[in-house]
């Protein structure tokens, strides 16, 4: 063997490694999860009365990059709901163990937009169709679901759901669950706007995950 094949084996190798490790299903690494991390860049905008809701999407990640895209949105926090531990910490949500589910909380503006629209948002952003996962990201951890405070949330959520599968869209019944809202625990600081903190890592995670291949299949390209 040559000594330019020697080389070109070790950078192969070590690419194979190095994108295994990026590739790792919604996940920071042992050093991301202790270094201090970056502030993003905090929202400039002030809203006396901000309406609050919850989604699940499967990883929190991506979940809260879709909806910092939404006008009208105007904070975003990755955290975990409906489990039965208090404050839950990420090793324990991400094994199953704590009851709980990945979620994001969106704070947003009611001159700009409404609980109603956001639903109307979120479901091109999940794949409604697949029990107890999101794209690579299994288990009932990682499940879609939305969270409703009250009864006319219930109700908003309930008709955009009917709505959703009357409308014959999608290739098998719509399985996210419409859930009262508990008590919401947010994530540890390195998993907030990571997809901001960590643009490389997030887009090999996003792309390797195959989530906008499977969000094609089901809705069809993004204008």
């Amino acid at each position: 063997m040559t000594a330019t094949t020697t080389l070109s084996s070790r950078l192969l190798a070590s690419s194979v490694l190095i994108l295994a490790g990026l590739l790792a299903a919604c996940e920071p690494t042992a050093a991301q999860a202790t270094k201090p991390q970056p502030q993003a860049q905090a929202s400039t905008q002030t809203v006396e009365n901000p309406g609050v809701a919850i989604f699940a999407g499967g990883c929190f990640w991506c979940t809260e990059s879709d909806f910092d895209k939404v006008p009208g949105v105007i904070e975003t926090t990755s955290g975990y709901i409906g489990g039965h531990v208090d404050n839950p910490t990420y090793e324990q949500v991400s094994a199953g163990t704590s009851g709980h589910i990945e979620a994001v909380r969106v704070r947003f503006d009611p001159s700009k937009t409404s609980y109603a629209q956001l639903l109307e948002a979120f479901w091109p952003t999940i794949d409604p169709v697949t029990a107890n996962a999101q794209f690579c990201d299994r288990g009932p951890q990682y499940r879609s679901a939305i969270f409703f405070s009250n009864a006319a949330e219930q109700q908003q959520a309930e008709a955009s759901k009917d709505a959703l599968q009357k409308s014959a869209r999608l290739p098998a019944p719509v399985v996210t669950e419409l859930l009262a809202a508990s008590t919401f625990y947010p994530a540890e600081d390195y998993h907030q706007d990571y997809y901001l903190r960590n643009p490389l890592r997030y887009t090999y995670y996003r792309n390797g995950c195959g989530r906008d291949q499977r969000l094609e299949q089901l809705w069809g390209k993004k204008p």
